[in-house]
């Protein structure tokens, strides 16, 4: 039904109102993947610079993004994080839009940042089982996602 109604605003106002549209859902879903990836770096109250660092490079990989708009994402994730109930609100916006596939990736991309700095925390562990968990994967999958990380840091 939402496909009919974005098909009909598509052919009533042309291309604008569709692109506007996708950028916004674009927007959202970079967003909601850099919050997750926020939310697991603080979650041992130790943002470390390797962190930091991993997360700069994943979202400009990720989005093909500069710095400067990686900053912009960055700090608007930041206050989207201090407002959030939960982390279902981000990874509700994951599930409406990426695949099994893609999802999984987020969780090998969230147990490399938890590698980054060197060190396994167990709020950092809970974190991403807990998103891995919203995300609709397996505990399976999860493990091996946590593999695949390991085998590619």
């Amino acid at each position: 039904m939402f496909n009919f109604f974005k098909k009909k605003l598509y052919e009533e106002f042309d291309n604008p109102v569709s692109e506007e549209i996708e950028v916004d859902q674009s927007k959202r879903i970079q967003l909601a993947t850099c919050a997750l990836f926020l939310e697991v770096a603080n979650s041992d109250d130790d943002f470390a610079e390797e962190e930091k660092t991993f997360i700069i490079n994943h979202m400009k990989q990720a989005f093909s993004l500069d710095d400067e708009l990686v900053k912009e994402l960055i700090s608007e994730s930041k206050a989207e994080v201090e407002e959030s109930i939960s982390l279902y609100e981000f990874t509700k916006i994951l599930n409406d839009n990426f695949s099994r596939e893609e999802k999984f990736n987020i969780v090998k991309n969230l147990w490399k940042l938890v590698f980054a700095d060197g060190r396994l925390d167990k709020y950092e562990e809970y974190f991403v089982r807990k998103i891995s968990n919203n995300l609709n994967l397996s505990h399976s999958e999860m493990i091996a996602a946590k593999f695949d990380a390991k085998k590619e840091i």
